[in-house]
């Protein structure tokens, strides 16, 4: 299925599972680390030989050097003169989070449903995330030979890398309208044409205009739009429906040497890997695992996706049948 990309968010594609589970940003370790605050007792005072590893003391509770060190390990843009600024910063932070964590335990909010609910999803977020870690540091880099082989084999993204000034619509269309759509776009010249013709067929659509590089285009699409003259309009179809309609305003030239390349390559091509292993880790732990499915979820993924597909091919004829009820009604009267 081709994929469709928008002036806003896309980019050169990454194994999406691995940056989803990824956890860079500082509040979302803290709420990580204040769940397992709540869970473990993290803070409480430690023994003797811990103590000279205490940051701060808050209350009752010991922030330590190492709960420091970790956030800051997690921030790697972080450079060693702006090193001792940051571990303040990080360790007001945590003193912030251990005095609100403090209070949440006074007013027992950490045995409310939604908060232990919540401290249990973390909780599972974390150990999966560690697992996935476990997994990842088992993995071989790239040699310097397959780094070297993507290169040469995407001249779109390096050698060849342009720049695009793109117009782009973006909208659904099913039946006579998709079906017109391509004759259409055949004979327009300009996109306000396109436009004029979809609002003229009742086509909602949403219209981006930007300038996107080579490698923030889908690489599956990316091919078609690197062979577009300026001036020229193109028609993208995801094949369920959805459809763009691409012009390129203008482009330029910004090739990348493949110095400069090569640490991407390889972190991109590592993500890949890693992505396929994940993919058939979790192939094998589900075959390997027995899953029920209770209530509403009865049945599975299969029977999840025949009530889904029951109740569209209903939704489907409703409106015909109600023109045939309308129509009998009319010849009874």
């Amino acid at each position: 299925m081709a994929h469709l990309f928008y002036l806003t968010g896309f980019g050169i594609p990454r194994s999406e599972y691995w940056n989803n589970m990824n956890i860079r940003t500082f509040p979302v370790f803290t709420a990580l680390l204040l769940a397992l605050a709540l869970t473990t007792g993290c803070g409480k005072k430690e023994d003797a030989k811990g103590a000279t590893q205490v940051a701060a003391r808050v209350n009752s509770d010991e922030i330590t050097v190492h709960q420091v060190n970790y956030v800051l390990a997690r921030n790697p843009n972080v450079t060693p003169e702006l090193a001792p600024q940051a571990k303040r910063e990080i360790l007001d932070k945590l003193i912030d989070q251990h005095l609100v964590r403090q209070k949440a335990i006074e007013n027992k909010l950490d045995r409310t449903p939604n908060v232990m609910q919540a401290i249990e999803a973390a909780k599972s977020e974390i150990l999966a995330r560690a697992y996935l870690d476990q997994l990842a540091a088992t993995l071989p880099k790239p040699a310097p030979w397959e780094t070297e082989k993507y290169y040469k084999e995407h001249p779109e993204l390096f050698a060849q890398r342009r720049l695009f000034h793109l117009e782009v619509f973006v909208f659904k269309a099913e039946g006579a309208v998709a079906t017109g759509l391509r004759d259409r776009l055949s004979k327009a010249s300009s996109m306000k044409e396109i436009a004029d013709w979809l609002q003229s067929q009742g086509v909602k659509f949403v219209a981006n205009r930007g300038v996107r590089a080579a490698e923030q285009i889908p690489l599956e699409s990316l091919p078609k739009v690197q062979a577009m003259k300026e001036g020229q309009i193109q028609l993208f179809d995801a094949n369920d429906g959805r459809f763009q309609v691409l012009r390129v305003v203008a482009f330029k030239a910004e090739p990348v040497e493949e110095a400069t390349a090569t640490p991407r390559i390889q972190q991109f091509l590592f993500n890949r890997r890693l992505g396929e292993v994940m993919a058939k880790e979790m192939k094998q732990i589900k075959e390997q695992a027995k899953i029920e499915y209770s209530g509403e979820f009865a049945g599975g993924a299969a029977a999840a996706e025949g009530k889904v597909k029951t109740e569209a091919e209903a939704n489907a004829k409703a409106p015909a049948e109600a023109k045939s009820k309308a129509g009998v009604d009319t010849q009874g009267r």
